[in-house]
Order: C-alpha cells, then sequence, then structure tokens
C-alpha cells in the first residue's frame, strides 16, 4: 500500500482514528449507523466489498454503542484493522476531513 506523502503507518492510523473522534463526537450513534449501513449498501451494490464490512454491518445492526464506539476509538489492533475501512465517511465536510489531514501531516 503506498502511503500518502509525510504519512507513516502509525500517522495514517492515528489520522483515521482523529477522523472516528470527529465523527463520534459531532453525531449520534443513530446516524453513525445509519451512515454505516447505507454506504455499506452502496459499496455492495458496486461491488466494492472488502470483508472488514461484514464486521461493520453487524456492529451497526447490533445497536450496542459500546461495541460500535471500541470500534470506532479503540487503540487495539482490531480497531485499528477496521478503520482502514471506516463505512462511515461522508459525514464530516470535506473541508474538516481537510483540517484534519492538514493537522496529521504537520
Amino acid at each position: 500500500m503506498k502511503l500518502p506523502a509525510g504519512f507513516t503507518h502509525d500517522a495514517l492510523d492515528e489520522l483515521k482514528r482523529s477522523i472516528a473522534v470527529a465523527v463520534a463526537r459531532d453525531f449520534t450513534p443513530q446516524r453513525i449507523r445509519a451512515q454505516i449501513l447505507a454506504n455499506l449498501h452502496r459499496w455492495q451494490s458496486q461491488d466494492s466489498w472488502v470483508s472488514a464490512y461484514d464486521e461493520w454491518r453487524e456492529l451497526a445492526q447490533r445497536e450496542d454503542d459500546g461495541a460500535l464506539y471500541a470500534a470506532m476509538l479503540g487503540s487495539d489492533e482490531n480497531a485499528v484493522r477496521l478503520r482502514q475501512s471506516m463505512p462511515f465517511v461522508g459525514l464530516l465536510s470535506q473541508a474538516d476531513v481537510r483540517k484534519l489531514n492538514k493537522e496529521a501531516a504537520s
């Protein structure tokens, strides 16, 4: 995998966690779940599927806030792995994502 300019694997992991923190801060668990399920539905219909999406779908359908937040915000290996395929994209504005990218690169 080619990393964005100036990003190590650890920096990219931290950027993805920062995005997840912003989403968790700004949106309700119900809104996050709705975005996850909408994105997954669209991606599956486009044949854009990875195995982590099955796990995200199960998390979104379980309605267990603790499990959802653990996957989004955790520092364990499983959470880091799942954040590599974040299905809650689209909740933050492009300006917010650019700001987080800029902060992570500096």
